[in-house]
């Protein structure tokens, strides 16, 4: 018996889950600790403007299949596709007790996934940033327009750190790189200055070197 005729099809933001688990919830939600991963193409728009219009929709939509990929394959909820960059949710309820591992798990892949590490190099100059911390999870919106996403402070930071990620690199905070350090072992460390805080963002610097 099908489950579709049951109700169940997949979530857009997963499709490994119902979309009644996410998107088909009434308005609300709450407070829940989740990791954050943005990862983004640097100098998209000089990228594309050498490229025929063809070619480049070929390139974004060929980033898109790595990522969703990548983050599905970590269990990650895939919050935004917009052009150039990804947003991925990494909750506890879905991707288990180790998300913030996940989330840098899921990093790593994306960047695999390009090129980086390979023989052949990469296919876009990406960059990844993942912050960890306390969110406000659920559906937003109004009128009918809703959306399931993750809103407050952790979010923000792990924008801004990714907007300082070098391509080929990701850039976690450390309430992140807390939970992965037995793992990675030491890393480079990096002191940001991100708009909207007063003091420095202390990160550390991932750089994959081949598969795994």
């Amino acid at each position: 018996l099908p489950l579709r005729f049951l109700g169940w099809s997949p979530s857009r933001k997963n499709p490994r889950l119902c979309g009644w688990c996410c998107e088909r919830l009434p308005l609300g939600g709450a407070e829940v600790d989740i990791a954050v991963l943005f990862a983004d193409v640097r100098n998209y728009t000089a990228l594309v403007e050498q490229l025929p219009a063809p070619e480049a929709a070929a390139l974004v939509n060929r980033f898109y299949q790595v990522a969703t990929h990548a983050l599905i394959d970590h269990d990650a909820l895939i919050d935004k596709l917009l052009g150039d960059s990804v947003m991925a949710l990494f909750i506890p309820g879905i991707a288990g007790p180790r998300y913030r591992e996940m989330a840098v798990r899921a990093g790593e892949a994306l960047l695999r996934g390009i090129g980086y590490g390979t023989p052949d190099g990469p296919l876009l100059p990406l960059g990844v940033g993942i912050h960890a911390g306390p969110a406000f999870v659920g559906n937003v919106g109004a009128e009918g327009v809703v959306d399931f996403t993750a809103i407050g402070d952790t979010v923000n930071v792990a924008s801004r750190i990714q907007a300082q990620a070098a391509a080929g690199t990701i850039l976690m905070s450390e309430a992140v790189y807390a939970a992965v350090a037995d793992r990675y072992g030491e890393v480079a460390t990096r002191t940001l200055t991100l708009k909207g805080k007063q003091e420095p963002v202390v990160v550390r610097e991932l750089r994959p070197t081949g598969p795994t």
